[in-house]
């Protein structure tokens, strides 16, 4: 079969988005398909709306000869490649990593909303955010599949845009195998991600310093822009990771503290958080205190012990075979 992949981000850009792609690329070669990519990465730099434009035209011969095409996003690449599927009758399945009209409005307004509340109430869009919210919902309802990488996200973006149930799928992210994490030295947490409003770092410092007035021996290194390699054996060797979002739809940091053995504290609001917060620790985003309650719970050994024990006890693998089988599958699927 083949397949184009038509994504914002591809490597050289660095990211989870262009790592996903990367890795789906890889897999389903091994499996025997042919597969294009197109990276929305050239036309980046245009006007919304100018790009979109310019990448419909990029596209337009790969999509014609592909049997599939999976397109990454709703908006940048998603848009596109489902007016040209639709254009030459090809089945297209749409994957929603995030949530990028959400993220834009936050960082817009710095107005404390979770995902999940974003979606169900629909506050007052600026004029931009209104075309990226009729363009991604064009996307979703015109693909031939929508994939999601939760339940979680599945359930919100079904109710609120109105979704067809028959043509959603949940097709997890990668969890691999366990690798050998290196006993910490000291008591040090770690943040690390995108320096955005939503990632909530400024409740997280001001409980750090909270925490340390009552707990002595502890820190906290916050990270951003740090290549994945040099950020996996920061993972491996620190104490505990700490991800306090208002929402992280599926977070890959969370997932490689998983990886490594190291407990973690995370936001409730995640599409991570029926499968783990029996294993770590699941805070509200938005209760300060609980989050400092948190940070001193973990620095104290033997609750420490008890959580290590629960993370080495996660043995669950989602590895990008199979996930490549679970897009193939969804093209059976649709054509059935």
């Amino acid at each position: 079969m083949r397949i184009l992949i038509a994504t914002g981000l591809f490597p050289p850009d660095i990211g989870g988005p262009a790592q996903y792609a990367k890795h789906l690329v890889l897999a389903l070669e091994k499996q025997g398909h042919t597969v294009d990519v197109v990276s929305f990465a050239k036309d980046r730099d245009l006007p919304t709306g100018i790009r979109h434009v310019f990448y419909f035209a990029r596209i337009l011969p790969y999509v014609r000869r592909s049997d599939f095409i999976i397109a990454m996003d709703t908006f940048s690449a998603g848009f596109p490649a489902v007016l040209a599927a639709e254009f030459f009758g090809k089945r297209i399945a749409l994957r929603v990593g995030g949530d990028f009209l959400w993220e834009s409005f936050v960082e817009r307004t710095h107005r404390t909303i979770t995902l999940r509340e974003f979606n169900r109430k629909r506050p007052a869009l600026s004029a931009k955010e209104k075309i990226v919210f009729t363009m991604s919902a064009f996307a979703m309802k015109h693909a031939s599949a929508v994939v999601f990488n939760s339940e979680w996200q599945k359930n919100i973006f079904r109710d609120s845009y109105g979704l067809s149930p028959g043509r959603l799928f949940v097709v997890e992210n990668f969890y691999g195998e366990r690798i050998a994490g290196e006993t910490p030295q000291k008591k040090n947490f770690l943040w690390a991600g995108r320096p955005m409003f939503l990632k909530n770092t400024a409740m997280l410092k001001r409980a750090f310093t909270h925490a340390q007035t009552e707990r002595s021996g502890i820190t906290l290194e916050c990270i951003s822009g740090m290549p994945y390699e040099e950020l996996k054996k920061k993972i491996a060797e620190c104490y505990a990771v700490v991800l306090p979002s208002f929402s992280d739809v599926h977070p890959n940091f969370i997932i490689d503290a998983l990886q490594a053995g190291r407990p973690f504290i995370m936001t409730r609001e995640s599409g991570l958080a029926e499968k783990l917060c029996d294993i770590g620790i699941c805070i509200d985003p938005f209760d300060e205190r609980g989050l400092v309650e948190s940070i001193m719970r973990l620095a104290e050994d033997a609750e420490y012990r008890e959580y290590k024990k629960r993370v080495e006890s996660f043995l669950y693998t989602h590895s990008w075979e199979e996930i490549a089988h679970e897009f193939t599958n969804i093209y059976t699927n649709i054509q059935s």
